[in-house]
């Protein structure tokens, strides 16, 4: 039988409370300066001192604003790096991420019919219906989800597709084209319950994405087909580039074989053994694109992988749970002992990164770029974070992460295979296992 709180209970409790000497002072501070002000430790400022022992020089930050594109904006800016070295790119130069926001929106779409369709014999409440109609599509995703769009739709320069008010603020268009797809969702169901033939279904199916396609059209502009792209390089070179279509632009001045990229992980709950590779299902955006996949790393292998790449000159698209224990908005600083609420509340908050995936305390919530590390005696102690929230945040937009923050709420980095150890190249080849669509590595990199 369940127990309520009796009177006496809180009696004992008040006469607890008042009996610490130091209660009525941390009240005082707590209520009139907030958690988080009065548990802010500035020793943690003197540890994270911007200089690092490998610093690669990337340009400039970008802002992506009030959007979850924060993934795209990570790995397009690790390919803007890459054009950097290889073009004299200006240090401010940007791949449009309004392009590929424009193609996911659409792409996530005709997944989502496709996911209702395949779904349609099962009742609304059933675990997985329910699991699609919460949000149908939103701004976040996945490496492999990029991939997935480049792959089909190549990149543009951001000056051949620029920001509009919609990609720069996108509550307003995912609200509509959630409603919209959720109203789509009735119609799908509908004809499959009631015997009408795949032909038939993708008939309507294919008015359904005639009205995306206007209205990503309506929001971001209509995606260009071809461009011509003009710049001056870092020795005041000109240069221009006429009637080049988006995919020979990628090919070009981009030129990653994509396949050699792959996604690593660091999960270490039980139902995922190290070494192992999986997937998730249900997740993805383009349909019979390139699937997610992730090799689970124990940490040591997660982070050598990461330095491997450094090393080469190579910076690093990699996911994390940014608002943990952070003051990322404002210092730019990613470390456990920024602030310490545990000792102001005198409270035990430990828990294994095992227990707080498990137990839903965190998981990946934000993409970011590694672009430095700094090593003493062969080991990181401290790494440089690109973020993409403006030059406000933190050193000019650079970020600073402790290598103790990094182990407990980093999950997933993004290496060559070449940085791979042979076995480790042997284990991302295999067969994936097929997680469900809730399981936490299924999270997407979204904060805005």
């Amino acid at each position: 039988m369940s127990k309520e709180i009796s009177q006496n209970l809180i009696d004992r409790f008040k006469q607890e409370y008042n009996g610490r000497k130091e209660a009525k002072v941390i009240e005082r501070t707590v209520t009139k300066n907030g958690i988080l002000n009065s548990s802010r430790n500035l020793a943690a400022d003197v540890q994270s001192t911007p200089v690092f022992s490998i610093d690669l020089d990337t340009g400039d930050v970008a802002n992506q604003k009030q959007s979850g594109r924060c993934w795209m904006f990570a790995a397009l800016n690790t390919m803007r790096h890459d054009m950097k070295n290889q073009f004299k790119v200006p240090g401010n130069f940007e791949l449009s991420q309004n392009y590929t926001f424009f193609w996911d929106k659409f792409e996530k779409s005709n997944w989502f019919y496709e996911n209702i369709i395949n779904t349609a014999e099962l009742d609304t409440d059933d675990r997985k219906v329910a699991f699609l109609l919460n949000e149908p599509q939103g701004d976040g995703g996945q490496w492999d989800m990029l991939c997935a769009l480049i792959e089909k739709y190549g990149v543009v320069p951001q000056s051949a597709y620029p920001e509009t008010y919609n990609s720069s603020k996108s509550r307003e268009f995912d609200t509509l084209l959630n409603e919209k797809l959720r109203k789509d969702a009735v119609t799908l169901r509908n004809l499959v319950n009631s015997g009408a033939s795949r032909t038939d279904i993708d008939e309507r199916k294919q008015q359904m994405l005639s009205e995306v396609y206007r209205m990503a059209s309506y929001s971001f502009g209509e995606p260009p087909v071809q461009f011509d792209w003009e710049y001056r390089d870092a020795d005041q070179n000109y240069h221009r580039e006429a009637g080049i279509t988006p995919k020979a632009f990628y090919d070009k001045y981009v030129g990653w074989n994509l396949s050699e990229y792959i996604s690593i992980i660091n999960a270490p709950t039980a139902d995922k053994p190290y070494n192992q590779t999986y997937t998730i299902d249900m997740l993805g955006n383009v349909v019979n694109g390139r699937q997610v996949k992730h090799l689970n790393l124990a940490m040591d292998d997660f982070k050598q992988a990461a330095i491997n790449q450094l090393k080469a000159g190579q910076s690093v698209w990699f996911g994390c749970d940014v608002g943990q224990h952070s003051e990322a908005r404002e210092k730019g600083l990613l470390d456990l002992d920024v602030f310490a609420e545990d000792e102001l509340f005198d409270i035990d908050l430990s828990m294994s990164k095992a227990e707080r995936l498990d137990y839903k305390e965190s998981l990946m919530t934000h993409a970011m770029v590694l672009t430095g590390v700094d090593l003493v005696a062969g080991q990181p102690t401290k790494w440089k974070v690109e973020n993409s929230w403006g030059k406000k945040v933190g050193e000019k937009g650079y970020m600073v992460m402790s290598d103790a923050w990094m182990d407990e709420y980093c999950y997933q980095v993004v290496v060559q295979k070449q940085f791979l150890t042979e076995a480790q190249r042997q284990a991302q080849a295999q067969t994936p296992t097929v997680l469900k669509p809730w399981d936490p590595m299924g999270s997407l990199a979204y904060q805005d």
